[in-house]
């Protein structure tokens, strides 16, 4: 295995690491399913 394959995996291992320790997140605003009708998202209202 030469270094480049070696980082790759440390990489892989590290962000696993650090998503099974919570401290990864999901920074898009609808990050979480939500529902459709018929394929089409309603607009959120408050």
């Amino acid at each position: 295995m030469n270094v480049m394959g070696i980082a790759i995996l440390l990489f892989f291992v590290a962000i696993a690491i650090a998503s099974g320790a919570g401290l990864t997140f999901d920074s898009r605003d609808s990050g979480d399913w939500k529902p459709t009708t018929d394929g089409v998202r309603t607009p959120d209202r408050f």
